[in-house]
């Protein structure tokens, strides 16, 4: 009797033990294997520290995440925890489907070391905490030496002149080209960072809100583009590129040149003698400064979710200084924890560009997106790609495209600054 009593307490205690059980649903967009194994090392850390939360890790291919998700959202089934590009935060953020992260961050241990930029970036919607960014993606560009010195040349170009020279000398080399283009997905911030250096001004808005996208020197920096890929100093089927292939572009010798974030340098690096390739600030344009885009990505919890403060463990894991610089060397992003970039890894020849341009004054500009506006996604991912592609590929002259996007920009952020009056 005692041993059939005790079986019986011992299922009622197992039973209890899986009702227990949380499961956190978690949604990962930018992926790739590598990344998308890294990250579940780091949840079975989390896991192993919180016994019976599970969590359950979706991972959307970054080609077609901004539908998938969307879709999904629309469907009623949201996730808990959702890696948050910055484009993405004035669709979500605005339509108070994301949590407010202040109080959790006021209790955080590690929020004594957070950079100010973090706190910035993670509160551009309503001035509310929505999402911590893990790292930052700044603009610089890489270069090959050795197509550099094949084709007379010994420095990487500090102009755009200097940029459509150095790509013209190099095409003129068998097999090779100047520029690894990248004309397909994720286009839009390097295409909006090289006609806002040839337009000699940052941001996307003047004052009143009206779109710089298709001002005088925006519209040649758009051109300049264009001829670059039309006089053949881009690959041909560039005009689809996106990350990959713009990175397997540059390593694989294709191409000289590659304007990129952190994250490119892993696959370079596994693949490219260090001393053949180096990173140096983005050329400056006719006015002497430049304008590198700085982006962000981050995680944010889902105001709808019924397990917050679980969810909230599982972001401080992920975003602890440990946690973080083991990411940010992951997958490539500048750390955003204060006193991370004393660490070796930071302080080499190939990372040398980027902090160039962190420590350049006010020659170089950083440019981040407007991520208040609700429809920005929309814009990046869809409307853009669609109309620059067809100004590589001459369907449609750069002019009237860049007439198409400022309108459609100017529209979002006067409805914005209307709603928003002080």
């Amino acid at each position: 009797m005692k041993t059939l009593l005790a079986a019986v307490a011992g299922l009622a205690i197992s039973a209890s033990a899986a009702m227990a059980d949380t499961t956190i649903k978690m949604v990962e967009v930018i992926t790739s294997p590598p990344r998308t194994e890294f990250l579940k090392k780091q949840i079975a850390e989390f896991e192993t520290a919180n016994p019976g939360v599970k969590v359950e890790l979706i991972s959307l291919p970054w080609g077609q995440a901004y539908e998938k998700f969307l879709t999904m959202v629309q469907a009623g089934d949201t996730p808990d925890v959702v890696e948050m590009p910055e484009r993405w935060m004035g669709l979500y953020g605005a339509n108070g489907m994301l949590e407010d992260l202040g109080p959790y961050l006021e209790k955080w241990p590690d929020n004594k070391t957070l950079g100010e930029r973090a706190r910035q970036f993670g509160s551009t919607v309503g001035g509310k905490q929505l999402m911590v960014p893990y790292g930052y993606y700044l603009k610089a560009m890489f270069w090959n030496k050795k197509l550099f010195k094949e084709a007379g040349l010994d420095h990487a170009p500090t102009t755009l002149d200097e940029f459509v020279e150095a790509s013209k000398k190099i095409s003129a080399l068998p097999g090779k080209y100047g520029y690894c283009l990248r004309g397909g997905p994720g286009a839009t911030f390097g295409m909006n960072m090289f006609m806002n250096i040839a337009n000699g001004k940052g941001g996307y808005f003047n004052a009143d809100g009206t779109s710089t996208m298709n001002e005088e020197g925006s519209v040649k920096g758009l051109q300049m583009l264009a001829d670059l890929y039309k006089n053949g100093y881009a690959p041909k089927d560039s005009v689809s590129w996106g990350f990959n292939e713009t990175v397997t572009g540059f390593y694989s010798g294709t191409c000289a040149m590659l304007d990129q974030d952190p994250d490119a340098l892993i696959g370079i690096a596994e693949k490219m003698n260090k001393d053949d390739f180096a990173v140096a600030p983005v050329p400056a344009g006719p006015s002497g400064k430049s304008f590198p885009t700085l982006g962000y990505s981050g995680w944010a919890i889902f105001a709808n979710s019924k397990v917050k403060d679980d969810s909230w463990k599982l972001m401080e894991t992920l975003l602890s200084p440990k946690g973080n610089i083991e990411w940010a060397k992951m997958v490539g992003v500048l750390p955003i924890h204060n006193g991370a970039e004393e660490d070796a890894y930071f302080k080499t020849e190939q990372f040398k560009g980027w902090f160039d341009e962190l420590n350049g004054g006010d020659k170089y500009e950083f440019v981040t997106p407007p991520t208040h506006l609700e429809n920005l996604g929309n814009f990046v991912d869809q409307i853009a790609i669609k109309g620059f592609q067809e100004v590589l590929l001459g369907k449609r002259p750069a002019k009237e495209v860049a007439d198409e996007w400022a309108a459609y920009m100017t529209k979002e952020q006067q409805d914005w600054m209307a709603k928003n009056k002080k």
